[in-house]
């Protein structure tokens, strides 16, 4: 499809979204209105995504304060104390060979992530705290607190 079938499909699209009565549709005309000006940018030169992995990986990028706290390959402290929970999921099928029914899930609708992933998950909240200025005090309060009443 041509850069000009593209704005053509388009502008057809927009304007029947905008003649639309479902209250949706208008809206998602204003949007591509705004964003005419720099979808159809480049021609055919332009360097669309060639297909939805490629769209994804664009997507998925490190943001904007990822990369200038933690620099381009920096996983993400998400994923680093999100990532132990799914090595249970990922090694199911090896011992569970048939489809997986709800009796078969049912036993795992309770389960939390492993012990150091909630630890981990604490001390995050704890580090959270830590770096806010309104939280802090609150914070050495509660640290305080239960360092006088331990064992």
């Amino acid at each position: 499809m041509t850069a000009e079938e593209r704005q053509a499909q388009c502008l057809s699209l927009q304007e029947a979204w905008q003649s639309s009565t479902d209250p949706i549709h208008p809206h998602g005309a204003t949007m591509m209105s705004s964003f005419e000006p720099g979808v159809f940018v480049g021609g055919e030169a332009a360097d669309f995504p060639t297909d939805h992995v490629d769209l994804e990986r664009w997507f998925k990028g490190p943001k904007g304060h990822e990369r200038r706290i933690h620099g381009h390959s920096h996983a993400g402290v998400r994923i680093v104390r999100q990532g132990p929970t799914l090595l249970v999921a990922l090694e199911a099928h090896v011992h569970h060979k048939e489809p997986w029914t709800v009796d078969d899930l049912t036993p795992y609708r309770l389960v939390g992530g492993p012990q150091s992933q909630q630890e981990a998950v604490e001390r995050g909240k704890i580090m959270r705290k830590a770096r806010s200025r309104k939280k802090r005090p609150e914070l050495l309060a509660d640290l305080e607190k239960r360092y006088l009443n331990a064992p």
